[in-house]
């Protein structure tokens, strides 16, 4: 009997000294996850405040040459319903006593399941329907309304929603590549290049700075007139994004982005910008592909009393042409 009770006390104790073992075992690996996750979240909050810091010294770095506060614009844009983020990009000229004009209205668009990028231009002369305004040239629209009817104009004629918006104007142009680019951006001028753009271009392979690169992308005075000014702004945008991309790495991206941000006019925040430059900068093969609308053979010029010359173009063909090149 005594060894009976001997023998279930010692398999008491047994269990016992199992089970608190196995505690002691379960306090071991929640105090190793413990750690893990502290760890974490301290690499973590430490690349948040680097990244946070470098995008402060970029703004800090371009405010020194920034003038007056941007205007603000209302922009009611819509997420596309496809998933794209697309961006309504114009190039302004801004000047005393007038009402600013856009010489370069751009659609980019990225598609963050696929990670392609895409750019398609919309000349500035194509006669289009302006909410509330009649027809006249897509540029007159951002005098009318900004790029809130820009928008609109758009969404009207191509049925294509816009979500984001970024205006540049000439001394933006200038200040972010001079800025970003201190030794120049590398492109080939194709010809020689004077005729009203305040500088002098020879042919050849060269490194621009941010006043000639934006002679270059004014010129056209020529044959082919806006039809060669909308193909070398295409031109430079992927040459500056390719080169971006030689000597930007991801880490330096929040940087870059303060660089840019005091020079361009946008309700994109700090977060999105760096998302698509992280992806884009991150990607093994850059390649942008570009639309120029009118597409061949779907316009032709015509002169319209009070507007000028203008582009009257196919509507539902460079719909359908703009539509076909974003979504497939």
């Amino acid at each position: 009997m005594s060894t009976y009770i001997s023998n279930k006390m010692d398999g008491g104790n047994l269990m016992r000294a199992e089970r608190h073992e196995r505690k002691k075992r379960k306090g071991r690996r929640r105090i190793r996850w413990a750690s893990v996750l502290i760890v974490l979240f301290l690499l973590g909050g430490a690349a948040g405040l680097y990244a946070y810091l470098q995008y402060r010294s970029g703004v800090a770095a371009s405010q020194q040459v920034v003038g007056e506060k941007p205007e603000e614009y209302p922009f009611e844009g819509r997420r596309d319903e496809n998933g794209l983020t697309n961006i309504l990009l114009l190039g302004s000229d801004s000047r005393k006593g007038e009402k600013a004009r856009t010489d370069t209205i751009m659609i980019a668009s990225y598609n963050p399941d696929k990670g392609t990028y895409k750019l398609a231009s919309i000349m500035r002369d194509t006669y289009v329907g302006i909410p509330e305004h009649g027809e006249n040239k897509i540029n007159s629209a951002f005098a009318y309304g900004g790029p809130e009817l820009v928008r609109q104009t758009i969404k009207e004629n191509f049925d294509v929603e816009l979500q984001y918006y970024a205006i540049v104007d000439f001394k933006g142009f200038v200040n972010v590549i001079d800025t970003a680019f201190p030794d120049g951006v590398e492109v080939e001028v194709e010809k020689q290049m004077s005729d009203n753009i305040g500088v002098t271009l020879e042919p050849g392979v060269q490194r621009l700075d941010g006043e000639h690169l934006l002679g270059y992308v004014r010129f056209r005075q020529d044959a082919v007139g806006d039809f060669g000014r909308v193909e070398r702004q295409q031109k430079v945008i992927k040459e500056v994004g390719n080169q971006f991309a030689t000597f930007q790495t991801v880490p330096k991206l929040p940087k870059l982005v303060g660089v840019i941000t005091p020079f361009v006019n946008t309700n994109l925040n700090t977060r999105d910008m760096i998302s698509i430059g992280k992806g884009f900068l991150s990607k093994d093969s850059r390649n942008v592909e570009t639309l120029r609308i009118p597409v061949e053979d779907s316009y032709q010029d015509m002169r319209v009393s009070g507007a000028g010359l203008v582009l009257s173009i196919d509507l539902e063909q460079n719909r359908e042409a703009l539509k076909q090149f974003l979504y497939e």
